[in-house]
C-alpha cells in the first residue's frame, strides 16, 4: 500500500470519527469500531468496512447470507476484529445417477473433480457425465457416474468370464458386448437390475425350431392259430416289411441341448406290410414229465439264471440251446417260455433215442428212462 493510499484511508476515517464526534461526543470510540476485513466468497475475495461485531453482521453488511448447505468459518456468531477473514463456501446442488441409481447431494465443492473427491467417488476407472475440470453452477447440476468394475458373464452355458465395465445396468452391459437376447432368451438378473462389483450374470439361450424327420413303421404283427405247433411256441410264416413316415417336430434347445419336442404332423410316406406269425395252439406232450424234471433242476424255476452257464427250467447250456432250434424263441433258455423249453427238450430227447440221458441225475431220481 503506498503512502498517498494509506493518507487517504486515514482521511476517510478522521472524517468518520469526527462525524460521530458530533454525534455521540466520543471520537476514540466510533475510530474503534471501525474495521476491516476480508471475505472470501468460493474463493473469491472482497474487501469490507464495517462496523459489524459478528460475522454473521459482516455478511449482512455485505449483502450476503450463510444458507443451510453453506459452509462458513467462523461462525455466524464468532466475533470479528479489524483484518478478520470470514470464509463462506456455498452449497451446491447435485443430483447424481450412480449407476443407474439417483441420489441428491450437497457440496462445497466448485468443480466436478472435486466434488467426486468431497464425496468420496473419486476413480481413474470411473466414467463422468460431465469434464471433470467444469465448474458447478450455484445452482447445482444433474451429474451421471458410472464406476468401473468386474461382472462374471456366463452366455449360454459356455464358460464364466470376467469383464470389466462401466455399464450400470445388465441391459448396458448386453448392449456394450453386442450381445443381443433373441427369441425366448433370458437373462438373469433381468436387464434393468443395476451392476456392482462381483455381480454374476446368466443369458439362457432358447432356440425353438421345426424339424423333419423320417421314421421306421413296424410291421404289425397278423397271429393265426396253428393247431400243428406245440402250445406256447411260434412260428413267423412272412417277416412282412416296415414302412415309413415324415414327422414335422417342434424342438426346443436350451443353451445348445435338446429339453422337448412336440409333434406338429405326421404323414405316412410308405404303408407297412404285416407280419404272419402262427400262434402254436397243440397241447405239450409229456407236460407234467417236463414239470418234475424242471422242479428236480431249477425248483421250478423256468427263469432260471444263477450265472453258472446253464439256464432255464430244464438247466440248457448255450451251445445245446443254439444246436437244437432254441435261437429261434430266444437268445438264452431263460428269456424262452416254459413251453417253448419244453419243445427244444423234446428235440434233446428224440435226438437221444428217446430217453432222458441229457438230465442224468434227476432221471434217476425221477426214474426217467435213459
Amino acid at each position: 500500500m503506498t503512502g498517498q493510499q494509506v493518507s487517504k484511508r486515514t482521511l476517510a476515517r478522521a472524517a468518520v470519527a469526527a462525524t460521530l464526534l458530533v454525534l455521540t461526543g466520543g471520537g476514540a470510540t466510533a475510530v474503534a469500531m471501525d474495521k476491516s476485513v476480508t471475505i472470501s466468497v468460493d474463493g473469491e475475495t472482497r474487501e469490507l468496512n464495517t462496523f459489524a461485531s459478528t460475522v454473521g453482521a459482516a455478511l449482512d453488511a455485505a449483502g450476503l447470507r450463510a444458507g443451510e448447505h453453506d459452509a462458513l468459518a467462523p461462525a455466524s456468531n464468532a466475533t470479528i476484529g479489524d483484518g478478520s477473514r470470514i470464509v463462506l463456501k456455498r452449497g451446491r446442488l447435485l443430483r447424481m445417477t450412480v449407476d443407474g441409481r439417483s441420489r441428491e447431494v450437497w457440496t462445497t465443492a466448485l468443480t466436478v473433480e472435486d466434488a467426486l473427491r468431497q464425496l468420496g467417488m473419486h476413480s481413474s476407472g470411473a466414467v463422468v457425465s460431465a469434464d471433470r475440470a467444469r465448474r458447478i453452477p450455484l445452482e447445482g447440476m444433474s451429474l451421471d457416474l458410472r464406476t468401473a468394475k468386474v461382472v462374471t458373464l456366463v452366455d449360454g452355458g459356455a464358460k464364466p468370464r470376467e469383464v470389466a465395465t462401466n455399464a450400470a445396468t445388465v441391459e448396458e452391459l448386453l448392449r456394450e458386448l453386442g450381445l443381443a437376447l433373441e427369441q425366448s432368451d433370458t437373462v438373469n438378473p433381468a436387464g434393468v437390475t443395476s451392476l456392482t462389483g462381483g455381480s454374476r450374470i446368466e443369458v439362457t439361450r432358447i432356440r425353438v425350431e421345426e424339424v423333419t424327420e423320417k421314421q421306421k413303421i413296424e410291421p404289425p404283427e397278423e397271429k393265426v392259430d396253428d393247431p400243428e405247433l406245440v402250445k406256447g411256441t411260434q412260428k413267423v410264416e412272412d417277416k412282412g416289411e416296415p414302412g415309413e413316415k415324415t414327422l414335422v417336430l417342434k424342438v426346443t434347445r436350451v443353451n445348445g441341448k435338446e429339453t422337448a419336442r412336440e409333434q406338429v404332423s405326421v404323414k405316412v410316406t410308405k404303408e407297412p406290410k404285416p407280419k404272419k406269425v402262427r400262434v402254436g395252439t397243440k397241447p405239450v406232450v409229456d407236460g407234467a414229465v417236463w414239470d418234475k424234471l424242471a422242479q428236480c433242476e431249477a425248483t421250478g424255476n423256468w427263469a432260471a439264471n444263477t450265472g453258472n452257464g446253464y439256464y432255464g427250467g430244464l438247466q440248457f447250456n448255450k451251445g445245446t440251446w443254439d444246436a437244437n432250434g432254441g435261437g429261434q424263441y430266444a437268445e438264452y433258455p431263460h428269456q424262452a417260455s416254459r413251453e417253448q423249453q419244453i419243445a427244444v427238450a423234446t428235440k434233446v430227447r428224440e435226438r437221444r433215442g428217446g430217453g432222458y440221458s441229457a438230465w442224468p441225475h434227476c432221471a434217476d431220481k425221477l426214474s426217467l428212462p435213459k
